[in-house]
């Protein structure tokens, strides 16, 4: 028998499936071991007594079906199981059945891998204690002010986004983001790359941008949206992302002129410890200030980027994975050389000394010592 337990691998691996429908076997690993979570899939495949702790209910059903080939596989729940969704939260089998139009589900490649992408973003959430839940959540608005949108970290997926509103704009905006994130103080459109490099359309995006901002105006109460979340296999396939171009080769449509800010985050536990810190109000001011003292600090004063000037060495902090200024930061470094440094964790520096190529030189921080320092800034 297998007791569905709040926090156990079973009550976030249904809760995953509840709410993005399918997902890659790639995003067990974001939820606990993958080696636990993948034998925990083959053991649901077939018919198991399942019983929910808070009520002692117990359900006899095969709760997930994998299809596909390898390499593009897809976990599922088995249709004969659903009703198990009832005793995770209180009439999700009827929200369930309602979003997946009846648990029916596209075998196009394109829609998988779309559902996949919602899929891993909704794991890396899950995982750093974000709400992510649409059945849990106050339904987003477009046609007044309502400012509904939780204290506490939220993300909606991006089929909830479109779904505000009657606009025809609605039907075609969204189609590469995921999902936003809303936290204290502001949202983060959220992208992800998975592990290969996205066609953008700079048009597109920026109608997104535009719907996007006015939802957060009409539910948070936010004026502007300008720093996007990138999540990727490494950031090398995330930077080719942000460089590539509008079709039309318009400097001015590229992903990181239409976003000023761009935080990447790998989709592994590096990447869930750094989503946590963004989603706290204010963190990177309060490191900075921690780190240096005011008379170091720039204060994003002058032509050039950076956070602090030491011992004649500008530093620019890379702690916060913001890969648009990172670019702005190279090539301001190439056209006028001087002495430089990027603060970064020991995970970022193969990509950043690849990238650099010696422009600057590479100061590691342990992300450990990041942590314990917001906790102490934060007391």
């Amino acid at each position: 028998m297998i007791t569905v337990r709040p926090g156990s691998h079973t009550h976030r691996l249904l809760q995953l499936l509840s709410t993005a429908g399918e997902i890659p076997a790639s995003a067990l690993s974001l939820l606990g071991s993958e080696r636990v979570l993948s034998a925990l899939v083959h053991k649901l495949e077939s018919a198991q007594d399942i019983r929910f702790d808070k009520d002692g209910l117990v359900y006899h059903a095969r709760l997930i079906q994998v299809s596909g080939k390898k390499g593009a596989r897809t976990i599922r729940l088995y249709k004969k199981g659903l009703p198990v969704l009832d005793g995770l939260y209180p009439g999700l089998l009827d929200w369930y059945m309602a979003a997946f139009r009846n648990h029916v589900f596209s075998n196009d490649l394109f829609h998988i891998e779309r559902n996949h992408r919602v899929a891993e973003s909704l794991a890396m959430c899950m995982a750093a204690g974000i709400e992510t839940r649409p059945y849990v959540l106050p339904t987003l608005k477009k046609t007044c002010i309502d400012l509904i949108i939780p204290n506490s970290p939220s993300f909606y997926i991006a089929r909830d986004l479109k779904r505000t509103g009657t606009g025809e704009s609605n039907k075609t905006a969204f189609t590469r983001v995921t999902g936003a994130l809303f936290y204290p103080g502001g949202v983060y459109p959220v992208y992800n790359t998975r592990d290969s490099v996205m066609k953008w359309s700079g048009l597109g995006e920026i109608k997104t941008l535009g719907d996007l901002l006015e939802l957060a105006r009409m539910n948070a109460g936010l004026g502007e949206v300008s720093t996007a979340l990138l999540f990727g296999q490494n950031a090398d396939v995330a930077l080719n992302t942000i460089l590539e171009s509008d079709k039309s080769r318009r400097p001015e449509l590229r992903f990181d002129k239409i976003y000023n800010q761009v935080y990447f985050a790998p989709l592994n536990q590096y990447g869930i410890r750094l989503l946590k810190m963004l989603v706290t109000p204010d963190w990177n001011e309060r490191l900075l200030s921690a780190l240096f003292d005011s008379n170091q600090r720039s204060y994003n004063r002058g032509s050039m980027e950076y956070d602090a000037m030491v011992n004649g060495r500008m530093i620019l902090s890379h702690l916060d994975g913001d890969i648009a200024r990172l670019i702005r930061f190279r090539e301001a470094l190439q056209t006028q050389i001087r002495p430089a440094d990027v603060l970064c964790y020991p995970w970022q520096t193969g990509f950043l000394k690849s990238y650099l190529d010696g422009l600057a030189g590479i100061r590691e921080l342990e992300m450990d010592t990041v942590e314990s320092t917001l906790r102490e800034c934060k007391e």
